[in-house]
């Protein structure tokens, strides 16, 4: 298993005469410890277009130094209360020494190469001067480095790039976090103020790599090493950059367009940490995938569906293979939550032991199959059409015409679909023919509430409104369903206590629970539903 070390970092530009000012005293350090010289070698690996370095990703080969062997540094969100210092947060997942790069790391960044070689771009020898800033107590806050680098191209520059020097050297300063605990935002905030007073200014690239890619030649993205190319590794486009609601509103290709380039880079974004079991990735790159669906059934009329539909169907798939763990995880943590509602006197038998043991296999058996549908051929042709499609987006000819026009008339299509099997829903005899029925009302208002978020830069506060408002219909769905799933469960969990020769009284309560909890459902729906109208998308269209 490889280690893992969150890195928080600011860099400073530096010359050979550049000397660091005093930092005693500097918020909490009370002393700084000189910890002598490093000499380190590092070769970086990337795809020959440099899909790595696009993503703001980097993976090299390192010798010398306190920490040799190969890093993959993934990046993080930036940390809060940064100011306006350049500074960036990573994951650093690093593995042993070995002559190719090794699959633990070369996994986490399949999503990304889709397939291409990684080779060698470019090789970077530092002489690191290190010291240690520590507190009243001795322990480390955080080091600072001073490198001295010579960076050198490992293959021949790009063509386009019309060759350039094979080598360059500078000189920087590292500012690192020595953990991630509190105060680390304040702290570097402080010792970027010291280094500012000794005329010390803040570097203007982001990375060694992105410096040594653009001063050998070496980039393929304009020299930034950070920027250039879409998520996925398509061309970026003019609908792609910037939140939702600070887009211009231009025509309905743009706004679509635009979204499903967000919803593609969250998939490809999320594959590291799903492999890595983040927190709530699974949860967010299946929405993804539904979302994205979606905006291609929605929006039929702007992306052309002899494309798109083969993808929705491989979204689909995509979508219900993450679903086995997600649900699972849902499913547990309902189960245990309501177990834990329970007065004691009312938990008979081993039953906390017995949803455990349920819960562990569950688990254990949805990672499984998780990570074989990531590291799966079908998968990896679905991250290769989306490329493609994001790349050249198969427009029609409604994708010229004004986004709010053409946007509201599919938001509303979608909310009359949703109309009809909400009432039919509610007219549903109760029973399985009526839980079948608000499960597909679900799916509808899942569906129209991404319509109209894809909808937002375009139409404004009216599709905010609706969106929120149509959210609170699929989260009332959402529990109802919830509960019919948690009861199919739970009669499962009692068959096999009564097997083991256990009592199945606190699985029945929580049976017949859930059963009172669907049935609040089912009476709070019409309420809910009753505050949903596409009416203001209408006026702000003008149609």
């Amino acid at each position: 298993m490889a280690d893992i070390v969150r890195e928080i970092e600011r860099k400073y530009a530096a010359t050979d005469e550049t000397r660091l000012p005093d930092l005693t005293g500097v918020d909490r350090v009370a002393a700084v410890v000189a910890r002598g010289v490093e000499h380190l070698d590092a070769v970086y690996y990337d795809t020959a277009d440099q899909r790595l370095a696009g993503a703001g990703i980097t993976l090299r080969r390192r010798t010398g130094g306190r920490d040799a062997g190969w890093h993959l540094k993934l990046p993080v969100a930036p940390e809060e209360g940064a100011g306006t210092e350049p500074g960036r947060t990573r994951d650093e997942v690093r593995a042993p020494l070995s002559d190719t790069p090794p699959p633990e790391l070369t996994a986490l960044v399949r999503a990304r190469v889709l397939g291409r070689e990684l080779v060698p771009v470019v090789r970077l020898r530092t002489r690191r001067t290190v010291r240690v800033l520590q507190d009243a107590a001795g322990a480390p806050l955080a080091e600072v480095a001073v490198d001295a680098v010579r960076a050198q191209r490992a293959a021949p520059a790009p063509a386009k790039r019309g060759g350039g020097p094979a080598q360059a050297r500078w000189c920087e300063i590292e500012v690192e976090l020595a953990g991630a605990g509190e105060g680390g935002a304040a702290l570097l905030d402080a010792v970027g103020r010291a280094l500012a007073a000794a005329g010390i200014r803040p570097a203007g690239a982001a990375s060694k790599l992105a410096r040594a890619l653009a001063e050998t030649g070496t980039g393929t993205t304009g020299g930034s090493g950070d920027a250039g190319r879409a998520p996925g590794g398509g061309k970026a486009g003019r609908a792609a950059d910037g939140p939702g609601r600070e887009a211009a509103v231009g025509t309905a290709g743009d706004i679509v367009l635009r979204y499903v380039r967000e919803q593609v880079r969250v998939i490809v974004e999320l594959d590291p940490a799903v492999r890595r079991e983040l927190p709530d990735s699974v949860h967010r790159m299946r929405v993804a995938t539904r979302r994205l669906r979606s905006a291609f059934r929605s929006y039929a009329k702007v992306l052309d569906r002899t494309v798109t539909d083969p993808l929705g169907v491989e979204l689909r798939w995509l979508a219900g293979e993450l679903g086995v763990a997600r649900d699972r995880e849902v499913l547990a943590a309902r189960l245990r939550a309501g177990l834990a509602e329970l007065p004691r006197p009312l938990r008979l038998g081993p039953v906390a032991a017995r949803l455990r043991g349920w819960s562990r296999r569950s688990h254990r058996g949805a990672r499984r199959e998780v990570l074989a549908t990531l590291d799966g051929a079908r998968y990896l042709a679905l991250l290769e059409a989306l490329d493609a499609l994001v790349d050249d987006p198969p427009l029609l000819k409604a994708a010229a015409r004004p986004a709010p026009e053409a946007l509201a008339r599919a938001v509303r299509k979608d909310y009359r679909r949703l109309a009809g099997r909400v009432t039919a829903a509610l007219a549903a005899p109760a029973g399985p023919v009526r839980d079948q029925a608000l499960h597909s009302a679900r799916k509808a208002a899942k569906r129209t509430r991404y319509a109209a978020e894809a909808a937002v830069p375009a139409l404004g506060r009216p599709a905010e409104t609706f969106v929120r408002r149509t959210k609170r219909v699929q989260q009332v769905l959402g529990d109802h369903q919830d509960s019919v799933v948690a009861r199919a469960a739970l009669r499962e969990l009692a068959v096999q206590a009564h097997r083991a020769g256990e009592t199945g009284f606190t699985f029945g309560l929580l049976y017949g629970r859930e059963e009172a909890r669907a049935a609040d459902r089912e009476r709070e729906l019409p309420d809910v539903w009753r505050q949903v109208s596409p009416a203001g998308l209408r006026a702000r269209s003008g149609t």
